[in-house]
């Protein structure tokens, strides 16, 4: 799946990925390949991107919001992220 972190700053990250876990207002998921298309309110906290060829990256991420499309791609709208 396609994954695009856009925060204040810009595109902070724009590449394929094969998991994302961060947490929502609603409580923490996962987000895998073909997954069904949502919109949902992110909570503060660490998201968590497994990459294609298995390397893990961790974003810090400030309020925002987080998009599935039926087109397996993912965005991420935060008011503040930040790599690790």
């Amino acid at each position: 799946m396609k994954l695009q972190v856009i925060s204040l700053k810009g595109l902070e990250f724009d590449g394929k990925i094969s998991s994302l876990n961060l947490k929502t207002t609603a409580g923490e998921i996962t987000v895998l390949d073909n997954h069904r298309p949502l919109i949902t309110r992110l909570a503060k906290g660490q998201a968590v991107v497994i990459k294609e060829n298995g390397e893990k990256m961790s974003f810090e991420i400030g309020l925002g919001f987080l998009e599935v499309s039926e087109r397996n791609q993912a965005t991420i709208l935060a008011s503040q992220s930040k790599l690790f």
